[in-house]
């Protein structure tokens, strides 16, 4: 006989009628701790094995790990932290919301690179979150004719290359980008900085729906989370680390855009940039970042697309060439730009297992041989 979940807690429901399910209230849980951000979570995760595990430790080795205070040890060992999660769940359930955790197969590989990238992500649409290529676009919300004419012309050009747009959902560029994607059959993902059960700001609704057809809705807050102002600025930081670079078009020198564009750069991404006429306003942003070589200028597609390396032969067909050329050590390097287009010499080191010594003498080897060539930055493409 199936148990009622009346009769019993939640959470043992759960593993009478789907176990997977039992786990993912603990996943979720651990994001419901006041106060216990992405790397600390993280942190405890890692200590203990998994989040199951941070809630059945014992309260005297919960006490021993720095940060956790009387008020978030009252919240793991009460069980309030597992109620908000068993009520998330069961909302996300119903309304056909998926939950991707960090180390999840679906979870996106971009941003399950960097080091604050959030436990628990909020996901509604249809498409790959780990697609070939990722471009993010952002911009003023107050953009000029010509900005609004640059950023659907540069994305129309971009329909070869068949890239996945990424951008905020706010006023300007952000809604003019999901637009000319949809308006050019490409998925676009609209990262948002609240809940997903109601949508900011309003007037975006009927498009998101669009959206939802043809990409999806992401966020890392939990359905009833109304917008913050906080939270736009955290929220620049998945639509950074989503995608293999960050396309700024027209900004002033301060606002969201310069932050997700800092952010890109922390997180050896590319930042590329329209230029403007010196002396306007919504110029001075994407000026300044080219000037100061923190953004490569770009003013077509065919220059972002030769960039990150879209276009650039494939690792089979470098092995039929160069096979008897490349060392193993040199081959297994060249195998990693099968999925990632462009790397900094750290990916390379993480995902090869090597010492930096050894692998820069094999990275110069590669670059003497014509199969890999260094861009600024340490980061690295196929030729």
């Amino acid at each position: 006989m199936t148990l009622s979940p009346s009769k019993h807690t939640v959470i043992d429901y759960l593993v009478q009628v789907k176990p997977e399910l039992e786990e993912m209230v603990y996943k979720i849980g651990i994001t419901r701790i006041g106060g216990i951000g992405p790397r600390n979570a993280r942190k405890l995760i890692n200590h203990f094995g998994s989040p199951k595990k941070v809630f059945d430790a014992p309260k005297k080795e919960l006490q021993n790990i720095f940060g956790i205070g009387d008020k978030r040890l009252g919240e793991i060992k009460s069980g309030v932290a597992l109620s908000k999660a068993e009520k998330e769940l069961a909302s996300i359930r119903s309304s056909g919301v998926r939950a991707l955790y960090f180390e999840d197969d679906d979870y996106p590989r971009r941003l399950k690179q960097l080091p604050d990238a959030p436990i628990v992500l909020y996901w509604l649409g249809e498409c790959d979150l780990n697609s070939a290529t990722f471009l993010s676009v952002v911009g003023t919300r107050k953009p000029s004719a010509h900005g609004l004419q640059q950023c659907a012309r540069i994305i129309q050009e971009l329909k070869p290359f068949n890239p996945v747009i990424v951008s905020g959902l706010a006023y300007g560029i952000d809604v003019c980008a999901h637009r000319a994607a949809l308006e050019n059959d490409l998925k676009t993902i609209g990262v948002i900085a609240h809940g997903l059960d109601d949508i900011y700001p309003a007037s975006h609704r009927s498009l998101t729906k669009k959206i939802q057809q043809s990409g999806g809705l992401l966020t890392e807050y939990p359905g009833h989370v109304k917008a913050e102002r906080e939270f736009f600025p955290m929220r620049n930081r998945i639509i950074a680390g989503l995608s293999d670079a960050t396309l700024v078009i027209e900004t002033k020198k301060r606002g969201g855009s310069m932050i997700t564009a800092d952010l890109s750069n922390g997180y050896s991404r590319d930042v590329l940039a329209l230029p403007g006429r010196p002396g306007d306003e919504y110029s001075e942003g994407c000026n300044w970042l080219i000037k100061k070589n923190k953004a490569q200028l770009v003013d077509s597609a065919e220059d972002i697309a030769d960039y990150l390396g879209w276009m650039v032969k494939s690792p089979k067909a470098i092995q039929s060439k160069l096979f008897n050329e490349l060392s193993q050590e040199e081959y297994q390097i060249v195998k990693l730009f099968e999925v990632e287009k462009l790397l900094s010499i750290d990916q390379i080191a993480i995902l090869a297992d090597l010492p930096q010594s050894q692998l820069a003498k094999l990275l110069l080897e590669l670059e003497f041989k014509s199969v890999l060539t260094c861009l600024p930055g340490k980061r690295y493409k196929l030729l």
